[in-house]
């Protein structure tokens, strides 16, 4: 049976959370493919707000199975926490959460040394990480020195590695950071008490996802950050240490690329991002700050207030390329509903030049010059609407403006955090 990825086409934050609720209801199981607790996916349901950071926003609707797959790090009380809040409202995940047995394990050392990392560095180049280890904890998948969902099964292993791991760790708090080390005794007892409680969801999930396609289950996977923070094709060094892109979707869970039929991107109506690095399309102070509050445009996991611009077809363009998006969905359209003009970036100038292409180099970008072709602004509340035709004249030009600029036919708009807020088309 043929799988659906949802990805974000900008920096993140694009409101995946909402749209991968709202198609998740012709959905199977939903599966979470990269990243860690770092993301923070906001769905609103009647009265009650929820804020998933590692269960996929599948976990909102009763009837679907939710995989973690192995391309995600799991930060156990985390994990835990975040059920319990779901079950305290009324959403059991027992039977239906599975978290991969080859997924990497977030521990104390992980967050201390996220935290120590970020510090050191200098105003104009910290990357404002959210100090929760998820770029140490990749730093050692990949330094083949880390702690899987799996080894927590097996207490022996468990230890062995951890007492390995903390005295390379403490080397580095002692001689490099000149801190306090951390204690073996401390770490293993504190998870130790995790285990009883998450063993039950520890599971073979490629073989389990490889059986649901076999039975024809319809599969969605679901990236956290968005293509521009890639630590390959983002504006790195300002980037995640995963691949939010549509080739994460297949690493992160085993699911081969030729299961793949549908690539929904992610945008918003305008452009944000959390942390360090450039935004192209930065607006003015006030007009920002103005758009921020409108937009309740605040991190979801850190609370900080993203920054905020005009949208930036040379972002979300470059986006459709990477991953072969298949159709869009715009978020957020009524944000933008009080402003009588509304811009977008429709190229970028460099050195007296126009760019062809979004400029791989940090160096390069943050010098450009946006080019902006200018759209008059509806002035009507469009929260209300349910059907694309009903969208005010305007709003539909500028949609219909920006598909042709990216190139990807829109498919959904969303307009309010509400379940039933989106317009399909």
């Amino acid at each position: 049976m043929p799988c659906t990825i949802i990805l974000g086409t900008q920096w993140g934050d694009e409101g995946k959370g909402k749209v991968i609720d709202f198609l998740t209801d012709a959905a199977d199981v939903v599966v979470r493919y990269q990243g860690g607790g770092n993301a923070g996916h906001t769905v609103e349901v009647g009265k009650d707000k929820f804020v998933l950071h590692l269960v996929p926003s599948g976990a909102l609707r009763d009837d679907k199975a939710c995989v973690i797959g192995n391309g995600v790090v799991v930060d156990p009380p985390e994990l835990l926490k975040e059920i319990k809040d779901l079950e305290d409202k009324g959403r059991n995940m027992t039977g239906r959460l599975f978290v991969s047995d080859l997924a990497h394990v977030t521990l104390p050392y992980h967050r201390t040394l996220d935290k120590y990392a970020e510090d050191r560095l200098e105003k104009s180049r910290k990357i404002g990480t959210t100090g929760r280890g998820i770029g140490p904890t990749y730093a050692d998948k990949f330094g083949r020195t880390g702690i899987r969902m799996g080894d927590l099964l097996d207490e022996k292993v468990f230890t062995e590695k951890v007492r390995r791991n903390l005295a390379e760790k403490n080397t580095l708090f002692r001689d490099f950071y000149k801190a306090a080390e951390m204690t073996e005794d401390g770490i293993l007892e504190e998870y130790r008490s995790y285990i009883p409680r998450i063993r039950g969801f520890i599971t073979d999930t490629v073989a389990l996802l490889r059986d649901f396609r076999a039975k024809g289950k319809r599969i969605l996977m679901e990236g956290a950050q968005g293509t521009l923070l890639d630590v390959d094709f983002g504006t790195y060094p300002f980037v995640t240490t995963s691949n939010p892109t549509a080739g994460g979707a297949c690493t992160g869970t085993g699911l081969p690329p030729n299961s793949i039929d549908r690539i929904v991107g992610v945008t918003k109506a305008y452009t944000t991002r959390v942390g360090g690095g450039p935004l192209p399309t930065l607006l003015p102070p006030e007009e920002e700050v103005d758009l921020r509050n409108e937009g309740k445009e605040f991190g979801a996991t850190t609370g900080r207030p993203r920054s905020c611009g005009w949208f930036d077809a040379m972002v979300v363009r470059r986006a459709a390329a990477i991953n072969g998006l298949t159709e869009l969905a715009v978020t957020k359209l009524d944000v933008l509903d009080k402003l009588p003009k509304i811009k977008v970036c429709t190229g970028y100038r460099f050195g007296g030049e126009l760019l062809a292409e979004f400029p791989n180099r940090l160096e390069i970008l943050e010098k450009c010059e946006p080019v902006y072709e200018e759209f008059p602004g509806w002035e009507e509340d469009t929260t209300g609407v349910r059907q694309w035709n009903k969208l005010p004249a305007s709003a539909r030009s500028y949609l219909e403006a920006i598909e042709k600029m990216v190139g990807v036919r829109i498919s959904l708009v969303t307009v309010g955090p509400e379940r039933d807020a989106a317009i399909t088309r």
